[in-house]
Parts: C-alpha cells; sequence; structure tokens
C-alpha cells in the first residue's frame, strides 16, 4: 500500500477557516490518513460554494473488521467570512454515499464516479438493486447494520452485507432486505442481491449460518425502467422504532449511524 501514489482530495480550502473549533477538529480527525483516500467523486459546485467528494479509504481493511469503506465528504463555504463547514460520513456501498452526496446537493449526475479503474456492475440485477438504493424514492430504506468482509490488501473477493428496514407497500410481509454485494477476486466486476426476511432476527441468522441460498426478494415490474443505473459504476470495465442488530464480526450499531470518526491506521 505504500506504493498506491494516491491522487489527494481537493478540499479547495486554502485561505478559509473552519467555521468552529469542533469543525477544525472534525476535519482534522476525517483527513488524518487521507493519503489513503482514493478519489471516485469530486464535483465542486460552479459558484464555488460547495464541494461533494466520495473516497475509497484503503486503510479500512486494517481497521476493526466489518468496517465501512467508503467516506463521504460535503464542504460547504462561506466566501464573505472566508470560513468552511465540515460534514462527512462513512458508507459501505457505494450507491448509498452518493444517495447521501445527492440528499446534500450534489447534483445526481456529478455524484457518478470517475474514469477510474474500478470494479463494474456484473449484470443488469446488479445496476437495477443499486439505483434503488442510490435513488431510496421516499426515504424508503433504513439501514439498520452493515459488515465489509475484505481478506486484505491482496484483494481475494470482498462481500459487502447491509441490512436495511423497507417501508414500500409490497415489502411489508418480509421488510428487512439484506443487500449482499460480492466483488470478484480480480476486483473487476461485482454483483449485488437483495433477500427478503420478516425480522431482523430471520436475517441475522441466516447472514450467520448461511443455511440455504439468499431468499431473494420478487423482482421489480418489467416496465419499471431507471434512466441511470446502466451508468452506475460501470464506466471503466477494466476493472416508529427499529431494531439493534449486529451482522456476524460487526459491532452493534442502531439504525441512526453514528457521525464518523477518522482512526488510527496501525
Amino acid at each position: 500500500m505504500a506504493d498506491l501514489h494516491l491522487p489527494r482530495p481537493d478540499y479547495r480550502i486554502d485561505g478559509f477557516k473552519a467555521t468552529t473549533e469542533q469543525t477544525e477538529e472534525y476535519f482534522s480527525s476525517v483527513t488524518l490518513s487521507d493519503d489513503m483516500f482514493l478519489p471516485l467523486v469530486e464535483h465542486h459546485s460552479a459558484d464555488g460554494r460547495d464541494s461533494y467528494l466520495l473516497m475509497y479509504d484503503w486503510a479500512a481493511i486494517w481497521d476493526v473488521p466489518g468496517t465501512a469503506e467508503y467516506v463521504s465528504v460535503h464542504i460547504s463555504r462561506d466566501d464573505e467570512h472566508r470560513t468552511f463547514d465540515f460534514a462527512s460520513e462513512a458508507h459501505p456501498t457505494v450507491p448509498l454515499a452518493q444517495n447521501w452526496l445527492i440528499r446534500r446537493g450534489c447534483p445526481q449526475e456529478a455524484a457518478e464516479l470517475s474514469n477510474i479503474h474500478w470494479p463494474r456492475p456484473a449484470d443488469a440485477l446488479t445496476s437495477r438493486l443499486e439505483e434503488q438504493l442510490r435513488a431510496n424514492p421516499d426515504g424508503r430504506y433504513t439501514v439498520i447494520d452493515h459488515h465489509t468482509r475484505h481478506p486484505g490488501p491482496a484483494g481475494l473477493g470482498v462481500e459487502v452485507q447491509v441490512l436495511l428496514h423497507d417501508t414500500a407497500p409490497d415489502s411489508a410481509s418480509r421488510p428487512y432486505r439484506l443487500f449482499l454485494e460480492e466483488t470478484t477476486e480480480d476486483f473487476r466486476s461485482y454483483t449485488v442481491r437483495e433477500g427478503a426476511f420478516a425480522t431482523a432476527d430471520a436475517a441475522h441468522a441466516w447472514a450467520r449460518d448461511r443455511p440455504c441460498a439468499l431468499p431473494l426478494a420478487a423482482s421489480a415490474p418489467s416496465d419499471v425502467r431507471l434512466t441511470r443505473a446502466a451508468r452506475s459504476r460501470s464506466s471503466v470495465a477494466s476493472d416508529a422504532d427499529l431494531p439493534t442488530v449486529s451482522l456476524p464480526g460487526a459491532p452493534h450499531r442502531t439504525a441512526a449511524a453514528p457521525t464518523r470518526v477518522r482512526r488510527s491506521v496501525s
């Protein structure tokens, strides 16, 4: 990893100071090891007030097992006072990170991945499921828990489990959805599949024991068209209370994920 020579994120805060001391400390903690960040999305508004970044954190593979590997950042600036505000969150998958950026004002087209060597969707179903998460219409999905299994710097396949609660009426009988993302060992492509469960405990048990194939959710109607799905992560072919649950190997999290605190890299 020492020879990655990654491009540094462009925060565009030269000549600006943080709005508060707490903001400055938070910015410093998140960007402490940003030499390990690989920028995947970088958008700066035409008026210079906002910047949106989505980055892959190579250091996550040395963190606590299950740690999310994507970091999204929103920087907002006040030109008159030469100050900036800062928000950041860690996400287990790209579509969830893109949704966070879009909800904070990033144009949808600007949230697409840069033209870099990165895994691409292996099939149309993967693209459709990713678009569901990216759009999250009417806030139908709430993330309950997630776990990333990454065997190490050599790659050898990555698996991400994201457990969500789905409020869509047609999901009422099995509202707990486990999105399973599996990247190939050569890091060229990946699949996403959606499992449906009646309870969070049932989803948890399946993820722990794998007693059978993933109980797939019903396919969307054939007339549904998601116009942006084909572009999702495919630009480069080379490469109301919800319960607290935990997927295998992951620490307990509540439905409302805590704000990301930058870790030390061992």
